[in-house]
């Protein structure tokens, strides 16, 4: 049978390995891991998640909720692991960040047809079929052989939030609840009055940055945008993003509050905790000074700070196909967020789409470009566009997708029937070719 090399065991890489052995096809896995780790990643497992622990919305009339229901159409791999390991948050899907982990590695590792190999690639593979997922951390030297093949990277600065212990919270201070009574409260939401919002947001705004490692140019990513960062924008803009009191009341006063720090559960046990929407990159001295003047927060214990790194990608609608493949040599496939997908859920899903694709190939089979109508064709659409002159990286939403013909004006109505359509594009797509989606 035909056999692949997968560059790279994250979410992108996992996801298409996962999707070309359920075809039948046979599949090198490289992962340099545990040789070596980049400075982002702890772990030795494979898909380990660096910032957050949530994949967001689980909800099909949001558009990261679409895409996940149309990964389970596929059998996604990443998806189901997550299901198993998930923590309780409210209306999204978090995990266990390391029993996530844990559990994808033991189902890649354990597959009869993929053979994982621990080494470090410095090219791309000269001969036979692969796909490269070695995500916006990739290492020197493939990252210049890459921009030598591909034309140079582009790259901006991503951020990470910090991680407290439970046990050192004040509970006194703060309350479990989700946003609008959503699901379960899972959250635990640190409110602050006026004043103390007020210094609290005067001392990021003014508080150190650490150096910038190799670069000088902070190109930030709006989606993961520091705290401090938004901190200086204005003085209402946290109250108007990650601070927002909306949706929460205090369930012992019945009351709001004039600001709100929610924290997430971060692993399966509740012991620790990760400050939602806290992505930043101040010294680790002002991370602990600035983030005390919480009163929640006042002895927490950090058990990581926040961190920023710089995210690689390429420059995609010049160099690949909607099919993930390299215009000028389609036996390349790249994958994850190098090609310019931006999230956990949208890397695998450039996995999955750059997998079946390669699968599909091999097979003979008719080609694997996902409709327009759905989330999945619509990243992979966006990605490849020649008309996009300068690409920023996507988040799944519902912009991207074709209108709808006389849609609602209402915008949980169309988002909930443009979910509905796209649902059944994929569905119909997958059940009139089944045993070409599956074995």
């Amino acid at each position: 049978m035909n056999n692949v090399t997968v560059v790279g065991a994250g979410l992108a890489g996992c996801e298409a390995a996962w999707q070309l052995a359920r075809r039948g096809v046979n599949v090198a896995l490289i992962e340099m891991k545990p040789l070596r780790r980049s400075p982002a990643h702890h772990l030795d497992d494979f898909c380990e998640l660096v910032c957050s622990n949530s994949l967001k919305a689980d909800r099909t009339e949001s558009a990261s909720g679409l895409l996940k229901a149309e990964l389970r159409l596929l059998d996604s791999l990443v998806l189901r692991c997550a299901e198993r390991t998930r923590v309780e948050a409210g209306g999204a899907l978090a995990v266990d960040r390391e029993a996530f982990s844990r559990l994808v590695t033991r189902e890649i590792v354990n597959h009869p047809r993929i053979k994982v190999e621990a080494r470090e690639v410095t090219e791309i593979p000269p001969e036979g079929p692969c796909v490269i997922a070695t995500g916006p951390l990739t290492d020197e030297p493939l990252a210049a052989d890459i921009a030598t093949k591909t034309g140079a990277p582009l790259f901006f600065f991503d951020a990470a939030a910090p991680l407290v212990s439970a046990d050192s919270l004040d509970w006194e201070c703060c309350y479990e609840a989700s946003r609008y009574g959503r699901g379960t409260p899972d959250y635990a939401n640190c409110p602050m009055d006026a004043d103390t919002y007020r210094a609290f947001r005067a001392a990021l705004a003014e508080a150190e940055e650490a150096p910038v490692r190799d670069f000088e140019d902070k190109r930030i990513f709006e989606g993961c945008m520091p705290i401090e960062v938004m901190a200086r924008r204005g003085e209402d803009t946290l109250r108007y993003g990650p601070l927002k009191p909306v949706g929460l009341r205090d369930p012992r006063t019945g009351q709001g509050a004039y600001a709100v720090l929610q924290l997430r559960r971060d692993n399966a046990a509740g012991s620790v905790y990760n400050l939602v929407g806290c992505q930043t990159h101040l010294t680790f001295g002002e991370q602990k000074r600035v983030f005390s003047l919480v009163p929640a927060l006042k002895n927490a214990e950090f058990l990581r700070f926040g961190v920023m790194h710089r995210n690689s990608y390429l420059d995609s609608p010049r160099c690949l196909n909607a099919d993930f493949s390299l215009r000028s040599d389609p036996r390349v496939h790249f994958a994850g967020q190098m090609t310019g997908v931006e999230g956990y859920v949208e890397s695998c899903a450039s996995g999955a789409m750059a997998g079946i694709a390669l699968a599909r190939k091999l097979l003979g089979q008719t080609s694997a470009v996902f409709p327009p109508e759905t989330m999945l064709g619509a990243l992979s659409a966006y990605i490849a566009n020649p008309a996009v002159t300068a690409l920023q990286p996507m988040n799944a939403n519902f912009g991207i997708l074709p209108p709808l013909v006389n849609p609602s004006r209402h915008k949980k109505e169309k988002y909930a029937a443009l979910a509905a359509r796209a649902l059944e594009t994929l569905q119909t797509l997958v059940m009139e070719r089944w045993e070409e989606f599956s074995l």
